[in-house]
């Protein structure tokens, strides 16, 4: 029987704007289109963008190369704070029912 993959804490959510604080990209921005527990990484468009060479198949009929997006490690991204535009690390608090929500860090603003 195997054992089963870690799963790791992402703070981060689906449509989260966030920085590339290292590597390659260092400087860039998106927004988050996947998160990917069990490998520790996020999907960012236009960041980590790698060429493909597709053989023919029925979504490509005729092949060739395409660019496609690769996850990027949640180490190398923090969530972009909107109105600083500085990056931020995500804290969570509880707000007065009793829910749980995410906060920026340096300004303990509530994440939208």
């Amino acid at each position: 029987m195997s054992t089963p993959k870690p799963q790791f804490k992402i703070r981060l959510k689906k449509g989260d704007t966030v920085v590339v604080r290292a590597g390659k990209y260092k400087g860039k921005t998106g927004k988050v289109t996947a998160t990917h527990p069990t490998q520790n990484k996020v999907t960012v468009e236009g960041i980590n963008i790698v060429k493909k060479h597709q053989k023919p198949s029925q979504q490509h009929a005729q092949g060739g190369i395409i660019e496609i997006t690769k996850p990027i490690w949640v180490s190398k991204v923090s969530i972009v704070e909107p109105t600083g535009k500085a990056a931020s690390r995500i804290g969570y608090k509880f707000d007065k029912e009793g829910n749980k929500v995410r906060v920026f860090k340096k300004t303990g603003k509530e994440i939208k």
